[in-house]
């Protein structure tokens, strides 16, 4: 079905599967490292709930949170 659309899939299929689907071992990789990222940046409430009402507010305590997420 996602072939069907024009997409590719990123996901690789199961162990126990048996028709093997084909996917990008570099895509896949890239994949996992953005959702990374995000489950980090949900550690601060604050970006998670999004208090801030305003945009500019928001973005600021966004570029915050990652900046003290990845302080290395």
């Amino acid at each position: 079905m996602i072939r069907n659309k024009g997409a590719t899939p990123v996901i690789p299929g199961r162990r126990c599967r048996k028709r093997k689907i084909s996917f990008d071992k570099r895509r896949y990789k890239f994949r996992w490292m953005v959702e990374a990222v995000f489950c980090r940046l949900k550690d601060f409430r604050r970006v998670a709930t999004r208090y801030d009402k305003l945009a500019r507010n928001y973005a600021s305590s966004l570029a915050l949170a990652t900046i003290v997420a990845y302080w290395t």
